[in-house]
């Protein structure tokens, strides 16, 4: 269509060219164009009132798409996401058939099935009590207490219902689509995972159903609230005004349970002649400790890079790599650590103290491999080495009975884990502080916060402190009534004869050969 001014110029040199072919006068020819005009102006306005609703209608067609992209957007990460914790946590949830088998390795034949079945009742109990109460206590809104959580017990909460019951399971956000059912499923498996450390320190004498009320004790409070200062927001995370720093649980998980594993087995004391005939107590199947070993290891790969908690974008992606390299050069320098010290110590080839080595590696590095670069990581699966070592030994000279060294590998070399994470934090020097912020440092209006970094390495040490008072305190509580009470041990024939042959159908979980001498008398394995 022309415009305006256009026809207007036209019309008028039409009007002049028909003046002068015609002879009329200028005056009415001019008057009969200016009508004609009048008529085409009229109809240009009826043309864009008809056309300009459609164009309001194009412009919130455009806005509504706009919309559903940024929808579309949101959606598509919470189903990156939920793929990504689904698998991490399924890994996790893997790591409880290596600690079975390595348990059930390093413990005698005539126990096997009692500590199978132990660690499946594990698993069981302490999913009820996650359920129930232990979810809430950790991830609950805390109403400001900072100490513990007060709502989502037994599952309420975790989606919302109209008026005619149609559910919404989730609701996006600019953080994304996550459901709260992805969150209960992947923390259960850690949470699980740290109650199985208590397990194998109480091994081959406590008697299987305290042991199972115990299971659904620390799944229900005593891990909950430690997760409620940490992860779940509480004073922890605010301390100094930096907070602590804990990855993927060196403190939370592993000093938790191996703080609360000590506690029991120094209550229960030994089994019966561990520190008189030493040689009866050899792990009966090394090839079931290997093999535990390797399956801890493999879901460690969902312990660590699955606590990114996302991945959405690339560099999510890069930080849960930076986290498997870590992960990974840990567990190797720790496992050929504890394997030197051991050889240098007893001139034979410990295939056991191997297997200490990798995993006191891997739990050293959990809590810093999100914020130390791969030298870091190294030198944190080195000195995990050695703290492990050390601890076993000690162990052994106090006399207190870890069948599996469970409290040396998680508790000791998870409170290093925990200081390694302030001290190899990989902040310019200790001026600035990286922590949760990954490869960034923190920041302030200003840019990157100066000055941090010794407070942060404090919240750290009192990160460590708080968990062994914690988890220390009520476990031993909760042990020491069991014992008072005759409900903690069996009794010493039962021990002699084998728990298996006393209360399990069959009496035994296989079939023997001749017995047979294991290649190395100072083997500990552990969990």
């Amino acid at each position: 269509m022309a415009p305006v001014t256009t026809i207007v110029a036209a019309g008028i040199a039409g009007m002049v060219g028909l003046a002068s072919a015609n002879g009329q006068s200028l005056e009415q020819n001019l008057l009969q164009q200016l009508e004609e005009l009048k008529v085409e102006v009229v109809a240009q306005r009826a043309v864009i009132q008809q056309l300009q609703p459609r164009m309001l209608q194009s412009d919130t067609s455009i806005d509504e798409k706009i919309t559903k992209l940024q929808e579309a957007d949101l959606g598509l990460g919470g189903a990156l996401d939920s793929a990504w914790l689904v698998l991490c946590g399924a890994l996790v949830m893997f790591m409880h058939a290596g600690f079975a088998m390595l348990e059930t390795g390093c413990c005698r034949a005539k126990n096997a099935s009692n500590v199978l079945m132990k660690n499946l009742v594990n698993v069981c109990a302490g999913t009820l009590g996650w359920w129930s109460l232990g979810w809430a206590f950790a991830y609950g809104a805390q109403n400001g207490n900072g100490f513990i959580g007060t709502d989502g017990f037994f599952g309420s909460g975790f989606y919302t219902r109209d008026a005619s019951g149609v559910i919404t399971p989730v609701e996006c956000t600019a953080d994304g689509c996550q459901s709260t059912m992805l969150s209960w499923f992947f923390q259960w498996a850690f949470c699980t995972a740290g109650a199985t450390i208590v397990s194998g320190a109480v091994a081959e004498r406590v008697k299987s159903p305290t042991y199972a009320a115990f299971a659904f004790c620390m799944t229900s409070f005593i891990y909950p609230v430690v997760v409620a200062w940490t992860w779940g927001g509480g004073w922890l995370s605010e301390i100094f005004g930096v907070g602590y720093m804990d990855f993927a649980g060196s403190g939370v998980v592993h000093l938790c349970g191996g703080v609360a594993g000590l506690c029991g087995t120094t209550i229960l004391g030994p089994r019966k002649g561990r520190f008189t005939n030493p040689e009866e107590f050899e792990c009966h199947n090394l090839p079931l400790v290997v093999l535990g070993t390797f399956a801890l290891w493999f879901g460690w790969y969902g312990f660590n890079p699955g606590s990114t908690l996302t991945m959405k974008s690339g560099n999510d992606g890069a930080l849960a790599a930076q986290v498997a390299m870590n992960t990974t050069l840990a567990a190797a320098t720790g496992g050929i650590t504890v394997f030197l010290l051991r050889y240098i110590i007893t001139r034979k080839y410990d295939v056991g103290a191997l297997c200490n080595g990798i995993l006191a590696g891997l739990v050293s590095i959990t809590a810093g491999c999100g914020n130390m670069e791969s030298g870091s990581a190294f030198a944190t699966g080195l000195i995990g080495g050695f703290v492990y070592q050390a601890a076993s030994m000690l162990l052994q000279k106090l006399h207190i009975d870890d069948p599996v060294d469970a409290s040396p590998v998680h508790g000791f070399c998870g409170a290093w884990g925990v200081i390694a994470a302030g001290l190899f934090d990989w902040g310019r020097g200790i001026d600035h502080f990286h922590g949760w912020s990954g490869f960034g440092c923190m920041e302030n209006d200003d840019g990157c916060r100066t000055g941090i970094g010794g407070p942060a390495i404090g919240a750290q040490f009192i990160m460590v402190l708080m968990i062994i008072l914690w988890s220390g305190s009520l476990a031993s509580i909760s042990f020491f009534i069991l014992k008072v009470t005759g409900l903690l041990r069996y009794g010493e024939d039962v021990e002699e004869t084998g728990i298996d042959s006393h209360h399990h159908s069959p009496p035994k979980a296989y079939a023997l050969g001749p017995a047979s001498h294991s290649p190395s008398k100072s083997m500990e394995a552990t969990v």
